[in-house]
Parts: structure tokens; C-alpha cells; sequence
């Protein structure tokens, strides 16, 4: 593997994204040597991202270079993307030549929708994990998932683990371990219900319900997208 060639690395983002899906693999992939990181949307407008913080493009589509590793981040306007025509042509485009793709939280739905999921094993945020066969995929609950050069992370905060995984496979473990240590990442949250198998039943419950009318919509989308990829209901 060669550790040393200079890396074209970009993420989209795009309005109502979820910013820690792009903000973790950036803080990570920006302290790469030799790689240069774009900020990518279908014109260079600012965004704002589901909580009202706002990403300014550094490129329009129609300027990006052929990228060595694509970003697709998850957030509310991730569904959006799945039947936006320009989204999953350049993902297409890109995928067909990056050394990698890696989807955060939602995001894989994203590239479920642009048909890189087909025949992949693969993860997403665990209110939408179920959704993952739709889009011919064989879904995995584990926190990062590699197959091939696809690299899929669970919900929003997995991007960091992703992320350092994939500085990795491109420059190396002591690269990944100098910039771990950097950013000081070495997770102690307060609570232990950070996933459904561990969360209180009340917690469990609340979250379900404060999703389900998001996670209803995604459903349907994934059904008609199944039908449009050949992939059967």
C-alpha cells in the first residue's frame, strides 16, 4: 500500500445535515499528511445543518476533482437526497474511482439510494438499520463496517471511529494513533445507554417515538427506491 501520495478527500453536505456526520471524519481527515480536504455541495451557497449551524462549500459539484475518499454524511435531510438525481450521479461518479466511500449514520441510506449498497455488508444509525436490505445490502450491527472499499459507521458520533479507521488504511496505524491522541478521543460518556441494546426501556421508548415520524417517511422512500433499483419490497 502506498502511505505516502498525495489524497483528494471530500464530503458532501447539504441543508438539514447532521454537522457531527461531517465534523467528525473532518477534525479526523484534515490532520492526514498530503491530503487536501473539500467541502462539497451542488453549488457553493452555505447550508445550514438541522440545528441551524451553517457549512459553506468550498465547491460545487461541477468542480470537484476525482476524490481518493468520499464523505457521505447522514442528518433529517438525508432523505431528500435519495431521490435528488445530481446527489447520486456524482456519488456514482466518484464511487467508481475513489480508493474509498464511507458513509456516516444516514448517509447510508444516501448511498443505498445511488445502488453502492447492493451485494455490501454494511451499518447505519439504528433507527434506520432495518431499512439497509431495501437497498440490497446485508446489514451488520457493528459500530464501523469494511467491505471492500466501502466503509459504513452507525449513528452520527461512530463518523470519529470511521474515520480514524480509514486514516489507517490510508497513511498507516501510527498516523491514526498520533491524530487519535491529538484530538484526545478516548470516549467515557456519562451514560450507558448509548445504544439501543444498553438504553433504559423509558429512553428506548422516547427515542423511538421522537423518530417515528422520520423513520415512517424513510421507510416509504426506501420501498419505492427499492422498486426503482429492481430490488423488489
Amino acid at each position: 500500500m502506498n502511505t505516502d501520495g498525495h489524497l483528494k478527500i471530500g464530503a458532501i453536505v447539504f441543508p438539514d445535515i447532521d454537522q457531527l456526520d461531517f465534523a467528525g471524519p473532518f477534525e479526523v481527515l484534515t490532520r492526514l499528511p498530503n491530503a487536501a480536504f473539500h467541502v462539497l455541495w451542488k453549488e457553493k451557497m452555505p447550508v445550514r445543518d438541522m440545528r441551524g449551524l451553517i457549512l459553506t462549500p468550498d465547491k460545487a459539484f461541477s468542480e470537484a476533482p476525482p476524490l481518493d475518499v468520499l464523505i457521505v454524511p447522514g442528518g433529517y435531510g438525508q432523505e431528500a437526497l435519495m431521490d435528488d438525481e445530481a446527489v447520486l450521479s456524482f456519488i456514482r461518479k466518484q464511487a467508481a474511482q475513489a480508493k474509498y466511500v464511507m458513509s456516516v449514520c444516514t448517509g447510508a441510506l444516501t448511498c443505498g439510494a445511488a445502488g453502492l449498497l447492493r451485494g455490501r455488508r454494511a451499518t447505519t444509525n439504528w433507527t434506520v438499520f432495518h431499512l439497509l436490505e431495501y437497498f440490497g445490502a446485508t446489514p451488520v450491527k457493528q459500530r464501523v463496517v469494511v467491505d471492500g472499499n466501502f466503509v459504513s459507521t452507525a449513528g452520527v458520533s461512530a463518523g470519529l471511529d470511521g474515520a480514524l479507521l480509514l486514516a489507517a488504511m490510508l497513511r498507516g496505524p501510527r498516523a491514526a494513533e498520533q491524530i487519535q491522541l491529538y484530538i484526545e478521543y478516548a470516549p467515557q460518556p456519562p451514560f450507558r445507554g448509548g445504544k439501543p441494546e444498553t438504553a433504559p426501556p423509558g429512553i428506548l421508548e422516547a427515542a423511538k417515538e421522537a423518530a417515528r415520524a422520520m423513520a415512517e417517511d424513510r421507510l416509504a422512500t426506501a420501498r419505492r427506491i427499492a422498486q426503482r433499483l429492481d430490488l423488489g419490497s
